[in-house]
């Protein structure tokens, strides 16, 4: 067991007041059948008979001892178990870890938990296995159901093993379900793209998460980079797209988030709304509003699986402490994302900052408010139609 415990240096005469925003937990399970092109998550290819399961969950939770020391007795809402694919690990290994979970943090009765699957790992008996472990939200790695443009992804699943996903999550004892579609892939066409979209609308998902492929840095794509549509296509699916998920009774709440009405991620509304978060396992991250001192901190856990897994050296890769000057920053790339208007009181309750001390920053905003880019009302900000289009431009002017 890993004996390192997290620490950063309080500075006593920083110490600010600020409320604390609720607690989520991230864990990380970093293998795959194999690496998409596109992806630059920090995944490893991995055969399903040489994953390290047991090992791995017992760091898993030497980590969140660890971590939760951060939180103490605070009330974990929801839990996100991301990768890879953690859908490659058995139910069993999965109800012990949430078991572990339950007994180092203080978790909500009703906390939604959240398991990624790719519709090439999974089963109908799996799925179940997984609710009787406790999750009660699978997310389904679909991306597209047409078989040319899911070989050019690199995807091992194809498009009826997509549709059986979708249907093994609707009949497994699970609160909710999402299906996570990419447009803008290589070649597509507008008509290719909306497919796409109605066929993942038929599969009756609570959620949806619609959104374009980007090429990052470090990818198989970026050293090769794929022809992709052209910016005006781009534009009409998503215009296109967004009616046809309206017509079908889904509300965007966030960027590329849309769900039927009351089944929005609630993990994903935390880190929108600058909430704190626990990451454990490989290269996670994690957010974390100290108590006693008023710092915000953040965390990064080391990124390889063989290290992580080193008992000779602690899991943490990294920490620091947020500074005033990068706060509003960060505040506002999160809480942006939604389409919900944005109190001003959040801003100086979770940054610790009074808004007149900032004139800078209201000079931005005020532009950002000129160009159209986002709405003010005496008590909320929030993003307008033409902000969304154009996010990161409005990101810009507030830096």
């Amino acid at each position: 067991m890993n004996t390192h415990s997290p620490h950063v240096a309080i500075n006593s005469a920083q110490v600010k007041t600020l409320s604390l925003p609720p607690v989520a937990l991230y864990i990380h399970i970093p293998w795959c059948v194999q690496k998409c092109p596109y992806c630059d998550f920090n995944s490893h290819g991995q055969k399903q008979s040489a994953l390290p399961e047991s090992e791995y969950v017992s760091h898993l939770l030497d980590d969140l001892t660890e971590d939760a020391k951060l939180i103490g007795s605070r009330l974990v809402h929801s839990i996100f178990i991301g990768g890879g694919t953690p859908s490659l690990f058995s139910p069993d290994a999965i109800s012990r870890l949430l078991a572990g979970v339950r007994q180092r943090v203080n978790l909500a009765i009703d906390a939604e938990i959240t398991l990624e699957a790719n519709p090439g790992t999974v089963e109908s008996e799996r799925f179940n296995g997984f609710a009787k472990a406790g999750v009660n939200r699978i997310s389904i790695g679909v991306q597209s159901f047409q078989q040319d443009k899911l070989e050019g992804l690199g995807r091992i699943h194809d498009e009826q093993q997509a549709l059986n996903a979708a249907g093994y999550a609707r009949n497994a004892s699970l609160n909710s379900f999402n299906l996570d579609l990419m447009h803008g892939l290589p070649e597509q066409t507008i008509d290719d793209a909306l497919f796409d979209l109605r066929q993942g609308i038929a599969q009756s998902p609570p959620h949806l998460s619609w959104y374009q492929l980007t090429i990052e840095p470090n990818t198989q794509f970026h050293s090769k980079p794929p022809t992709l549509p052209e910016d005006d296509i781009l534009w009409d699916i998503q215009e296109q797209g967004h009616e046809i998920l309206v017509a079908a009774g889904y509300e965007q709440y966030e960027i590329s988030g849309y769900s039927l009405p009351g089944q929005q991620c609630q993990h994903n509304l935390n880190y929108w709304r600058f909430g704190d978060y626990l990451g454990i396992g490989c290269g996670s991250h994690g957010k974390v509003t100290l108590k006693d001192s008023g710092q915000i901190i953040r965390t990064v856990k080391v990124k390889h699986p063989k290290g992580y897994m080193d008992l000779t050296r602690s899991y943490m890769h990294q920490q620091h402490e947020v500074q005033d000057d990068e706060l509003p920053f960060e505040f506002f790339m999160n809480r942006l994302r939604l389409l919900e208007p944005c109190p001003k009181q959040d801003f100086t309750e979770f940054t610790g900052l009074v808004m007149a001390e900032q004139p800078q920053l209201l000079k931005n905003l005020n532009s950002a408010i000129s160009k159209g880019l986002l709405a003010e009302t005496e008590t909320h900000w929030q993003v307008t139609p033409l902000g969304r289009r154009y996010l990161n431009t409005l990101l810009e002017m507030l830096v």
